[in-house]
């Protein structure tokens, strides 16, 4: 870089007073370009970034972070909208997990939201910008077009949950299909026969694999696979009492379900207390995700645990290890990784 390690006027290492008079900007101006502020216009940041240059000032370590083209920020994104981020526990402990993760290093975390069209191309402007290091995606459907946006920007990202099997970016995830073969194991050796599955989003792999691991228990148990038992829901309260009503109305004599969520196992609850049906004596019920929602419904709800901080921690640790190898994404693209991390089934009096 030109001018790197010059000295000021007074000898000593450049000052910030100095880097001010050389931009032609006031001390504060230098201040927020540094710590990285929006609240100054592209070129007096690129006058300030350009005296910092020649003069080789590195005050801290966010100055160090500009003369790197580096921002020490990454943004996580949620292609949510709020109210679903701040209703369902999955998000605040992926949150707790990233924080943790993050409080060892120097990141500052942006929490994004990108549920609309016009949000997407924001969000697209201020990447494309380059002011933050790398992305953490959550909660992705199978259409998004963010995870290839980040592809053509060539900024590091690594997905939570990935879109297919085939997916390119770095991901981390829970073990789907084997949580819901536990769930389902479970229910079988508990004497239930007639299991439904309230589904999550189809468009979410990790959904569609839980279907997966469901129908497979049932056909290695020597089961045939009634699809009549199978509805689809949104992994929401309300998409869950609306699935167990459809399917009490379609097979009545069921005995037993495994929602797809917690959240969603909540709402086939009422629906079921609705309808007359006690839990778990006429049908047992099984959840997934073991929130803080499972522990408090009455009865405690049975469910499978995913380990959703760890999977923030790991997603924390590999996108620290993409932003540092910064090659071309080609060749970076060889290397991306897939960690699926291990479920566990907790039993509770729901079942």
């Amino acid at each position: 870089m030109a001018g790197h390690g010059a000295r000021g006027r007074s000898g000593g290492r450049p000052t910030l007073e100095e880097v001010a008079a050389r931009a032609g900007v006031g001390r504060g101006t230098v201040s927020r370009v540094i710590n990285g502020s929006p609240r100054v216009s592209e070129a007096t940041r690129a006058a300030v970034e350009a005296a910092v240059a020649e003069l080789g000032y590195v005050p801290n370590t966010a100055a160090r972070a500009l003369a790197a083209n580096r921002t020490d920020a990454i943004a996580l994104v949620v292609p949510e909208p709020e109210t679903r981020f701040f209703a369902e526990p999955y998000f605040s402990d992926m949150l707790r997990g990233v924080g943790a993760a993050l409080s060892d290093t120097e990141m500052q975390l942006l929490l994004t939201f990108a549920g609309s069209d016009r949000k997407r191309q924001r969000l697209a402007q201020y990447l494309a910008a380059h002011r933050v290091d790398g992305v953490l995606l959550v909660s992705v459907h199978a259409d998004d077009p963010l995870p290839d946006m980040l592809d053509r920007l060539d900024i590091p990202a690594v997905i939570s949950g990935p879109r297919s099997a085939d997916e390119s970016l770095t991901s981390v995830d829970s073990d789907n299909y084997g949580g819901a073969r536990q769930a389902v194991e479970h229910l079988l050796g508990r004497g239930r026969r007639s299991i439904a599955h309230i589904t999550g989003r189809l468009d979410v792999y990790g959904a569609q694999r839980r279907i997966d691991g469901y129908r497979d228990a049932l056909r290695e148990a020597g089961h045939e696979v009634d699809e009549l038992l199978i509805e689809p829901g949104d992994f929401t309260e309300e998409g869950g009492r609306r699935a167990m009503a459809a399917l009490l109305e379609r097979r009545p004599g069921l005995d037993a379900v495994f929602a797809a969520s917690d959240v969603t196992a909540a709402g086939a609850r009422h629906a079921l207390r609705e309808a007359g049906r006690t839990i778990p004596g006429d049908v047992a019920l099984v959840g997934y995700d073991d929130s803080a929602i499972a522990r408090h419904m009455d009865p405690q709800l049975t469910s499978v645990r995913q380990p959703i901080e760890e999977m923030g921690r790991s997603m924390i640790d590999l996108l620290l290890t993409e932003i540092a190898d910064r090659r071309p994404a080609v060749s970076r693209g060889l290397e991306r990784r897939h960690v699926v991390l291990p479920t566990e089934l907790v039993e509770r009096s729901s079942s």
